[in-house]
């Protein structure tokens, strides 16, 4: 929030900046100028924006992309597992409720952090989206709104090396895929 709030000060100031007129010995052209600051203005954005998505990341509740409701969190799982956490039943429930009411479709993607080989992965992480999806149906979303992806260790959601990182990167990812 710091660093929003500075990076906002900065263009109000430079905005709002007097413009004197250049020194009559300057041989430096001012675009250049203006393309540097531009794109120094546009890391700070990218910075902030990664910001509210840590603290996001520490709340444990990971953002989701434009215009998907804030239902579509991520389910965790535990160490070596794809069965459904209890704590991760309301949130599937409402995701189901979601799907019957609206005209979507979901991909669901599942990850895993990165201890183990990258081939057992894989399989983890097919077997964890394929539990979400299991649940789902099971909640009555039809199968054919609902397809799995699976990244393994391939897209972590953290990169600490701690168990409350490893926690996060255990998962079921879900996004809208279609309408």
């Amino acid at each position: 929030m710091k660093k929003f709030l500075i990076v906002l000060l900065l263009v109000f100031v430079v905005g709002c900046a007097k413009k004197l007129p250049p020194p009559a010995e300057t041989t430096m052209p001012k675009e250049p100028v203006r393309k540097e600051a531009a794109a120094e203005q546009a890391k700070e954005q990218v910075k902030e924006t990664l910001a509210q998505k840590e603290a996001k990341l520490q709340e444990g509740v990971l953002p989701t992309t434009a215009g998907e409701p804030s239902i579509f969190r991520d389910v965790l799982f535990d160490y070596d597992k794809y069965t459904i956490r209890d704590d991760s039943r309301p949130v599937l429930n409402e995701i189901a409720a979601y799907l019957k009411k609206n005209n979507v479709s979901i991909i669901i993607e599942g990850h895993c952090d990165e201890r183990g080989t990258n081939e057992y992965n894989l399989a983890l992480g097919e077997k964890r989206a394929k539990a979400a999806k299991d649940y789902l149906a099971s909640l009555g979303v039809p199968p054919s709104k609902m397809s799995t992806v699976t990244y393994g260790e391939e897209k972590p959601a953290c990169t600490e090396q701690s168990e409350s990182c490893w926690q996060k990167n255990r998962r079921a990812h879900f996004t809208i895929s279609g309408q």
